[in-house]
C-alpha cells in the first residue's frame, strides 16, 4: 500500500503565513507598546520591500490586539480607494460596519395619536445603512461627515467595553491625493484620525506598505511625522534565517533534514529575505523528498536549477515591464557598489560613462527612474536617493547579463 507523500511545510506565496515566523520579536514588542496607549499619540506604519513579510506580520498583530481588548478591522487598500474622497469614505464605512453590525440601538418613538399616544423605545440593529445615514445627514465637508461617523461608532461600542478600535490597511502605498482632480482622500484620512485622536477617542491606524508609503504620508500632511511610529522590516539575520529554515522541519517531524552546509547555502542565496527562504526551502524539500523515496540517503539538489526557477517565478514578470533602454539603465545601476542599498542620479550618470553602453544624462536618468518607479522596480526615498523596490534585483540583472 503506497503512503501519502509528506506535505511540504514551506509556503512562499504572497502573504501566506510561514510555518514559523522568525526574527520579528522586536517589531511585535513595539506593537504591544502601542496597544498600551490610552490616548492615541502614535499610529503605526509597517514598511519594507516586497518579500520581507509585512502582510504576514500584520496578520499576526490582529490576535494580539484582540487579546489586549482592541477591536480590529482590516483590508487591502486597492488603487480604487484613491480615486476620490467618496471612495475612501465608502471604504471606511464598509470596514466600520463590520464592527457595529448586530449592535442594538434603542430609539424613542411616539406610538399612536392624540390622547392615546405613548412614547416607547424601539430597538433595531446597526449596520452599513445606519452608518451611511449618519454620514449623509451630517452637514459639512467629507471630513466632517467621517468624523461624525467615527464618533457615532464609538458611542455604540464604548458601552460594550474594550480599549479602542484599530483600522489596519495593507498595500497602503496605493493611497494618494489626486490634486489634478481636486480629490484628497489621503489627506482626509489623516485629518479625520488626527481630529478624532485629539478628542481622545481611541481609534488607531495601522498602515502597511512599500517604502514609498511614509514619504507619501508626510507629503500629504507634515504632521504625519509625529503621528506615526514607523517600523521598517528588513532581511533576517543569520540566526533568524536558520530558525526559519530548520524549525518547520523539526516541528513537523518530516523525513527531510537539511545539513549545516545546505542551511548556509540557503541563507547565502536568499540573503535573509523571508520570501526567498520559503521559496528555496520549498524547492529543496520537493527534490529531497523524491530522492529519499527513491532510496538516496544523502540527497542533493542543483542550486542553479533553483535560481533559474526563482528568476522565472519572481523576477521575470517585473523585468518584463521595463523597456530595452530602461533595462540598460538598470544594468548600469546593478554595477554600482551600492545597488542593493541606495544610489543617486549622479552616481548612475558617472557609472554609465565607464561602461560599454550609451551614457545617460541627468535629465534622462530622472525621467527613466520616474517610469521605473511607476513599474514598481525602484522607489525614491525622502533623502533624494533611489533604491530597488525588489530585493536582490541587482543580482538578477547581473545574471541576465551573464
Amino acid at each position: 500500500m503506497s503512503r501519502e507523500p509528506f506535505p511540504n511545510p514551506f509556503k512562499p506565496g504572497a502573504g501566506h503565513a510561514p510555518p514559523y515566523l522568525a526574527g520579528r520579536e522586536n517589531e511585535t514588542n513595539e506593537f504591544r507598546k502601542l496597544l498600551k496607549q490610552t490616548v492615541i499619540l502614535e499610529n503605526l506604519v509597517l514598511t519594507g520591500l516586497r518579500g520581507v513579510g509585512k502582510t504576514v506580520l500584520l496578520d499576526t498583530f490582529k490576535p494580539i490586539a484582540i487579546q489586549n481588548g482592541w477591536r480590529w478591522t482590516s483590508t487591502d487598500l486597492s488603487e480604487s480607494a484613491s480615486i476620490s474622497e467618496e471612495s475612501i469614505s465608502t471604504r471606511l464605512l464598509t470596514d466600520l460596519a463590520v464592527l457595529v453590525t448586530g449592535v442594538v440601538i434603542s430609539k424613542k418613538a411616539a406610538v399612536g395619536t392624540g390622547f392615546t399616544a405613548t412614547t416607547q423605545f424601539i430597538n433595531y440593529g446597526a449596520d452599513y445603512s445606519i452608518l451611511r445615514r449618519v454620514y449623509e445627514s451630517t452637514p459639512g465637508l467629507v471630513s466632517d461627515k467621517l468624523k461624525r461617523v467615527l464618533e457615532f461608532v464609538w458611542e455604540l461600542l464604548k458601552p460594550e467595553g474594550g480599549k479602542g478600535i484599530i483600522l489596519a490597511y495593507d498595500e497602503a502605498q496605493n493611497l494618494s491625493d489626486q490634486a489634478a482632480k481636486d480629490q484628497y482622500p489621503l489627506s482626509i484620512l489623516l485629518d479625520v484620525f488626527q481630529s478624532i485622536q485629539k478628542k481622545e477617542i481611541p481609534f488607531m491606524l495601522v498602515l502597511t506598505g512599500l517604502p514609498t508609503l511614509f514619504p507619501k504620508l508626510v507629503e500629504a500632511r507634515t504632521f504625519s511625522e509625529r503621528m506615526f511610529h514607523v517600523l521598517t522590516l528588513t532581511k533576517l539575520n543569520k540566526e533568524a534565517s536558520a530558525q526559519a529554515i530548520q524549525k518547520p522541519i523539526k516541528d513537523s517531524k518530516c523525513p527531510v533534514t537539511f545539513s549545516d552546509s545546505t542551511v548556509d547555502g540557503i541563507i547565502t542565496l536568499s540573503n535573509g529575505y523571508p520570501y526567498f527562504i520559503q521559496f528555496i526551502c520549498r524547492e529543496l524539500f520537493d527534490v529531497f523528498i523524491q530522492k529519499i523515496a527513491a532510496g538516496e540517503t544523502e540527497p542533493t539538489a542543483s542550486w542553479d536549477a533553483i535560481i533559474r526557477k526563482l528568476d522565472g517565478d519572481f523576477f521575470s514578470g517585473r523585468w518584463s515591464r521595463a523597456t530595452d533602454r530602461q533595462r540598460e539603465l538598470l544594468r548600469v545601476i546593478s554595477e554600482l557598489d551600492t545597488c542593493d542599498d541606495e544610489f543617486t542620479v549622479q552616481e548612475i550618470v558617472d557609472k554609465s560613462k565607464t561602461l560599454s553602453t550609451k551614457s545617460f544624462s541627468s535629465s534622462h536618468v530622472n525621467q527613466m527612474l520616474l517610469k521605473l518607479a511607476e513599474a514598481g522596480l525602484v522607489y525614491k526615498n525622502r533623502f533624494g536617493k533611489y533604491s530597488f523596490a525588489v530585493p536582490l534585483l541587482g543580482k538578477f540583472i547581473k545574471r541576465q547579463q551573464e
